[in-house]
């Protein structure tokens, strides 16, 4: 059956027997977004044959971290599952081209898995008919928004995905702090403006920090996972959050059907709430299937668990990337 011929090395690990996950073949990569060049790598199976074309998905990381960072070994899992992989820093972080650093527009950033499909399609190992789309957090809401508006993607998995922007991160602050937010806003607007200056300010903080995320899980996880990004900085742009405030995924779920859409939520999840998530996947229309599992939103990235959590997706890939001949 296609199913199994796809996802015949996650049957006893992920990975496979330990030479079919080396096998897989992995190199440097770059692509346009836009007249800016984004680094990538990108993955074959280690049984693609000359000639052969494979299903391929485009996969990016969370707010503000890089492909380093814990990205490879879920890149190679898929790979080693049968499916050929670009996964990519957007533009202005990273290995990849951009001014001002360390701006994370959602739109921009859509924009770049736009054009990574686009390379992929290109790629003379890649069925451009079987393409899919791959996001955690952050990058778990841009592939909600991808599939529900490009049809070139025919399956999706979003993984504890931003789905509510607004709801999660501000819906709770007083007036008086919205007011305060606001001024502060308009002011770094007129400062790019008149004198260029960017205002910045932390990913992640300590509990009485200025960073976007506060909570200890978010810190420990980033500095952990940076061990392997030397690139990796921790700022972002003050117009990066101001932007955040208008993101809401969820607004356009419905539109993802016929897509194949799977959801994977972890229970614990504070940084990316489950209500909303939850709230989200209800309005998504058939083909769906929600994946619910114990632990916090970096539970995904814990080695111990990665079959637990990345299991469902590479079936899901399977089921609705089959691969041919």
């Amino acid at each position: 059956m296609r199913r199994r011929e796809l996802g015949v090395l996650w049957g006893g690990s992920l990975l496979g027997a330990g030479a079919q996950a080396q096998a897989v073949q992995r190199r440097d990569v770059r692509f346009q977004s836009q007249g800016l060049h984004c680094a990538g790598w990108y993955y074959l199976p280690g049984d693609h044959h000359p000639g052969e074309r494979r299903p391929a998905i485009a996969m990016a990381p969370d707010y503000g971290a890089l492909k380093e960072m814990q990205l490879d070994r879920v890149a190679t899992a898929f790979a080693a599952a049968g499916l050929a992989v670009l996964l990519f820093d957007y533009r202005c972080t990273g290995a990849s081209e951009g001014e001002p650093r360390q701006s994370l527009l959602w739109w921009d950033q859509i924009t770049d898995y736009r054009n990574a499909l686009t390379w992929l399609g290109l790629q003379p190992e890649v069925d451009a008919r079987r393409l899919g789309a791959w996001g955690t957090g952050y990058s778990g809401g841009h592939v909600l928004q991808l599939a529900a508006f490009d049809r070139r993607v025919q399956c999706v998995v979003a993984q504890t995905p931003m789905t509510h922007a607004w709801e999660a991160f501000y819906a709770d602050l007083a007036p008086k702090a919205l007011e305060q937010l606001s001024a502060v806003q308009a002011q770094a607007r007129a400062m790019r403006m008149t004198t260029g200056e960017i205002e910045v300010l932390p990913i992640v903080s300590g509990g009485e920090g200025t960073g976007v995320f506060r909570q200890p899980e978010a810190r420990n996880w980033y500095e952990q996972a940076a061990l392997r990004a030397p690139r990796w900085v921790n700022r972002v742009t003050l117009e990066t959050t101001e932007a955040f405030a208008q993101y809401e995924p969820a607004a356009a779920i419905a539109r993802i059907a016929p897509t194949p859409l799977l959801m994977v939520v972890a229970k614990d999840d504070d940084i990316t709430p489950v209500g909303l998530q939850l709230q989200a996947f209800a309005k998504a229309g058939e083909p769906k299937q929600l994946v619910e599992l114990a632990g916090g939103h970096y539970a995904p990235f814990d080695a111990a668990r990665q079959q637990e959590f990345l299991g469902p997706q590479v079936a899901w890939f399977a089921k609705h990337l089959p691969r041919r001949g």
